[in-house]
């Protein structure tokens, strides 16, 4: 195209996250006349990335930055860019001393965990899994309970650092930790609840964020939830966090329900966990697969406090006409939201790659946060283009159904590229599970406004959406 240009350079030793970087692309993309922006770190995967995008790249390493832009005017967006990474470095801090003889900052977590023993209580680790273990390793040496954010982090590592954690008397959240709110602190994926009796430990995420938006919008809160990382309950893990975190949250006085949020378990786990929730002062309410959905957790929670449990909020669509038997697509973000979808609507969960192909059953799921998606790129509750291109190939007469998890760390306006996407799916209908309180940024009422125009039923509710998407079949 005439008076295009395009440049692809590295900047040696400029680090930033791959979120803040996700952004930084998006604001440049947005410029008049830009065609490719990718701004980030130079791993192989974005290398190659670049290069499928008909780059030349220079050599460079997972810590240089990698800058590839295609446009009109490829000089004002590199002045932009400048202007974004000075604020970026501005916000966390560009130098490594302070002024006025302050002393340097920490360039090691065992350095900041010394120094900050007395103050802080939770070391957050995020950071690529080969490099999780001396990280949290200096943290539980510390004596400081430590959230792993991190996935792909071995699970002879995990027992390692869980067990020594368990010697030392502290907690370890994760890894692939993606949500805690430790004493109305959000960390991670977080959203926004009011302070209350009930306490969650959680061996799920996306699971934790349905049961506690619930309860808020039952006017309930929380005064802890404790991540553990999807793995804890597995055989090989043993539920070492887990026990801890009931332990931790039964000696807590704000605490007056606990509940117990897991993916599928192991038996002989979840056996061993019973028979220390059988120990506990405080009531436990199970939120596992086979002890009824998350709503229904929710619910029974609720119950157990006397509290009344409302209808939860929804805005049914219209469904388009469609001629035969359609399958429900699963399009999912979050895990254990995929996974109750499907036992709901028909169909296996499915990780590691697209589910395009015929059915032999009524529905296919697909979890695009499963690490087959995620591994060098954001998750899905951050980048919305893998599903932006999923919905786009649902085939006419089928519906869809999807997650949509508002709060803290995840997309400040998911409708504003999913909606348009929802208007323009071939589905014969579209169903929206959205996740969130009326306290998150991105506004719940608004997202739900905005999903309903362009033609979606939405539900707070993610087991409501799947039987709704269920029976349009």
């Amino acid at each position: 195209m005439a008076g295009t240009g395009e440049a692809a350079v590295v900047r040696a030793g400029i680090y930033h996250d791959s979120v803040a970087l996700m952004r930084v692309s998006k604001a440049l993309a947005e410029l008049p006349g830009m065609q490719v922006a990718l701004v980030a770190m130079a791993t192989e995967l974005n290398l190659a990335m670049a290069r499928d995008l008909g780059f030349t790249t220079p050599p460079a390493g997972p810590s240089d930055l990698l800058v590839a832009l295609r446009g009109r005017d490829v000089a004002q967006a590199e002045r932009e860019l400048d202007r974004l990474l000075a604020d970026l470095s501005s916000s966390r801090g560009a130098s490594s001393y302070g002024g006025d003889g302050e002393a340097p900052s920490p360039r090691t977590t065992h350095s900041a965990a010394g120094r900050a023993r007395e103050s802080a209580g939770v070391v957050l680790v995020s950071v690529p899994g080969e490099h999780v273990l001396p990280e949290a390793l200096d943290a539980v040496e510390a004596g400081l309970d430590v959230m792993i954010f991190s996935d792909g982090v071995p699970v002879r590592q995990e027992v390692l650092l869980k067990r020594l954690a368990a010697g030392r008397g502290v907690l370890v959240m994760g890894p692939d930790c993606g949500t805690a709110v430790i004493a109305g602190v959000g960390l991670g994926f977080a959203n926004v609840l009011r302070p209350g009796p009930v306490g969650v430990v959680a061996a799920s995420g996306t699971g934790a964020q349905q049961v506690t938006s619930l309860l808020d919008l039952a006017g309930t809160g929380v005064s802890h939830v404790l991540g553990v990382g999807g793995r804890d309950l597995s055989a090989e893990v043993g539920g070492l966090s887990a026990v801890r975190a009931l332990r931790l949250l039964d000696e807590d006085p704000a605490t007056e329900l606990i509940v117990l949020v897991s993916k599928p378990p192991d038996p002989q786990v979840a056996r061993a966990v019973q028979d220390v929730v059988e120990t506990l002062r405080t009531p436990v309410v199970p939120a596992l697969p086979g002890h009824g959905d998350l709503t229904d957790a929710a619910e029974r929670a609720l119950r157990a406090l006397g509290r009344p449990v409302p209808a939860w909020p929804s805005w049914p669509a219209p469904a388009r006409p469609a001629p035969g038997s359609r399958v429900v697509r699963g399009l999912y973000a979050g895990g254990t939201l995929c996974a109750e979808a499907a036992a709901i609507a028909g169909g296996p969960p499915r990780g590691g790659g697209p589910q395009d192909g015929p059915s032999a059953g009524r529905g296919e799921f697909t979890d695009f946060g499963d690490d087959a998606y995620t591994r060098g790129r954001p998750h899905p509750m951050i980048d919305p283009a893998l599903r932006l291109e999923a919905l786009a190939r649902v085939r006419p007469g089928d519906v869809a159904l999807l997650d949509v998890v508002l709060g803290h760390g995840s997309d400040p306006d998911p409708a504003a590229s999913l909606a348009p996407a929802v208007a323009r799916c071939p589905a014969s209908a579209v169903v929206v599970a959205l996740v969130g309180t009326e306290g998150d940024p991105q506004g719940l009422h608004r997202q739900a406004a905005a999903f309903r125009d362009a033609g979606a039923s939405v539900f707070v509710s993610n087991a409501q959406a799947a039987r709704y998407a269920r029976d349009l079949r």
